[in-house]
């Protein structure tokens, strides 16, 4: 199974990487496990959000960017009000990045 690496920039992805790269320095860990651990990681977080998330949301705001490289779409939008089903948050930036995930099946 194909992943993406697109949870590693997520607030926990990075403080993972930055935990194993402490580890890895330290000599607690070797380089290669680390790697591993990487990996296990987006196959663990894909899985997660296809078998466990039910949620859904609706985000309207203003189109600053968008662009369309290596299958994977990313827009920014300004001035974005997020809601779901109980609440709803206005935020000034929202980055969402989108890839297909028919891709991650091949």
């Amino acid at each position: 199974m194909a992943t993406f690496e697109l949870y590693r920039r997520s607030t926990i992805g990075m403080c993972l990487t930055e935990t194993l790269d402490e580890m890895v320095q330290n000599g607690t860990l070797s380089p290669e496990l680390a790697i591993q651990v990487l990996v296990q990681f987006d196959k663990s977080m894909t899985e997660a959000l296809e078998t466990h998330v039910k949620s859904k949301v609706s985000i309207k705001g203003h189109l600053h960017t968008y662009r369309f490289c290596d299958n994977v779409w990313t827009f920014m939008l300004q001035d974005a009000m997020i809601k779901t089903d109980d609440c709803q948050e206005n935020v000034g930036r929202v980055k969402i990045v989108a890839c297909d995930s028919k891709l991650l099946t091949q």
